[in-house]
């Protein structure tokens, strides 16, 4: 059980509750929603006209609204923007974007009442979800067409999964014996005015991503001994002298995890070689600028996760409604779109490793990693996979947050388009996977063919891997990969 407070959501807990964590809502951040939700109804009863409480939207905000007609003006209002397209986005996305938005609700400034926040936490414990297509939202305005669908759930209409698949939001409510809400003044706006669909998908791809690249310093320490690569690279002095906080720490992990020396390290002490290539000697400066860059998009995630997104913004001290522009989705698209370069590149440092391990000309291994070349092809479609994979990634490294197509008449005349940075991301990271995959399977390979055993530190991946994956001889490369896959999924789910 994660208690949702609006302030201390970090993208780990989220990533439980994607997974499968129950929620629960702090009490005392219920109180302070309640209390934001008496400016609103004083609003209306006193006839105010205030953006967003009794007007149109957008273009239409200069249209005021007759008190007997707002609750119709929030159901039109979810209806309306309620026109995703394509592809629904995965349960587990799904789970995370709901408890993202109740998370921001929490924070007391969207004039919301507490019965909507408990009806989505309920639908969120009792896995009852809506179907939420993933195209259709530009990431300015809020993530209003994904979080359209999401409040359909919350009336009784819309879509959610089943076992059997997609059926009427009603049916999957009542079916969970859970009632509709009626929605009062602001409350359809409340729900769908803010970032979550970026920040949800950026957040647990950048949890994954950090993990994945934690992987990848152990993955290219196997293929340094595997290529008998040098371990004078790492040297702590080399380090100090450009004391970027990645490098330096990815400096220090290599040097754990290769040891002072190894059955390897011995064996090639007076090779003619001067220097390694850079995939093994720029190990450092390159994973470690990908770890600065997940300390830097991480730390704007998770205050995206715990910041008030909507539009406007209702402050209970004062008693005021104020219009700004916290839904604009560019500090989330930002980091998403860094973070899909960082993947691109540490993929593509893979890949040259790759190379290396199956091109005779750049080791003392057989061509292709195997020991009956032609009759057998060893490992090279393996390495064409790779290059088909990181290609890929190269596109999908194209930052999305540097085009804007104006919206709403021209009222929304900058747009983030972070949903496609967090879409892209999430496919780069899936992508990586598989490439360090390729890598570890090759660089097991390799050192078979030396006999002789790496780095003390590198030893517990080397277990997994050896007992996933037999010695090679030309079979299913598909279910090779596979193997390897699952053993270091199985090696990052143990690491504390």
């Amino acid at each position: 059980m994660i208690r949702l407070d609006g302030c201390s959501l970090s993208p780990s807990a989220l990533a439980q509750i994607a997974a499968g964590a129950e929620v629960e809502l702090d009490e005392a951040a219920l109180a302070r929603v309640a209390a934001n939700r008496g400016v609103v109804d004083r609003i209306v009863a006193e006839g105010r006209t205030v953006y967003g409480i009794n007007t149109g939207f957008g273009q239409f905000a200069t249209v005021a609204i007759p008190p007997d007609q707002l609750q119709v003006l929030q159901l039109n209002l979810i209806r309306s923007h309620a026109a995703g397209v394509g592809e629904p986005i995965g349960r587990t996305e799904t789970r995370a974007l709901m408890a993202a938005r109740i998370n921001c609700l929490l924070k007391g400034h969207s004039g919301i009442r507490p019965e909507p926040i408990r009806l989505l936490a309920a639908c969120l414990n009792r896995n009852v979800l809506p179907l939420i297509p993933s195209q259709g939202s530009v990431g300015a305005s809020g993530d209003l067409a994904p979080l359209a669908h999401m409040a359909l759930l919350l009336v009784g209409e819309g879509l959610a999964w089943s076992a059997s698949g997609p059926v009427p939001g009603g049916q999957a409510l009542a079916a969970a014996s859970l009632v509709p809400v009626v929605l009062e003044a602001k409350e359809g706006l409340a729900l769908i005015n803010g970032t979550q669909f970026i920040t949800a998908l950026g957040s647990l791809a950048a949890e994954r991503f950090g993990r994945l690249a934690a992987l990848a310093d152990e993955v290219a320490g196997l293929s340094l001994e595997a290529l008998r690569g040098s371990r004078a690279a790492f040297d702590p002095r080399i380090h100090a002298a450009r004391p970027h906080p990645g490098q330096v720490a990815v400096a220090e992990r290599m040097r754990n995890l290769l040891g002072p020396t190894s059955a390897i390290a011995e064996s090639h002490q007076d090779c003619h070689r001067v220097q390694d290539a850079y995939s093994l000697r720029c190990i450092p400066q390159v994973h470690g600028v990908v770890r600065d860059a997940l300390t830097f998009a991480g730390a704007i995630l998770e205050r995206e996760l715990n910041a008030a997104t909507d539009n406007p913004m209702v402050f209970t001290d004062t008693g005021e409604s104020r219009s700004g522009g916290n839904f604009h989705g560019q500090y989330p698209a930002f980091a998403c779109d860094l973070l899909a370069i960082a993947a691109a590149d540490l993929a593509s440092m893979s890949e040259r490793r790759q190379e290396r391990l199956v091109n005779p000309a750049y080791s003392d291994l057989p061509a292709f990693l195997t020991g009956h070349g032609g009759l057998e092809s060893g490992f090279m479609m393996a390495h064409v996979t790779s290059a088909a994979l990181v290609s890929e990634m190269k596109g999908l490294a194209h930052p999305a947050c540097v085009d804007s197509i104006p919206t709403s008449a021209g009222k929304e005349d900058h747009v983030s388009m972070g949903p496609i940075a967090a879409r892209k991301l999430l496919r780069a990271v899936e992508a990586l996977e598989q490439v360090l995959a390729i890598e570890a399977r090759m660089a097991l390979e390799g050192l078979r063919f030396i006999g002789l055993a790496p780095g003390e530190g590198l030893q517990p991946l080397l277990a997994k891997l050896s007992a996933a994956c037999a010695p090679w001889s030309d079979r299913a490369m598909y279910e090779e990969i596979s193997a390897s896959l699952q053993a270091l999924r199985q090696h990052m789910d143990d690491q504390p």
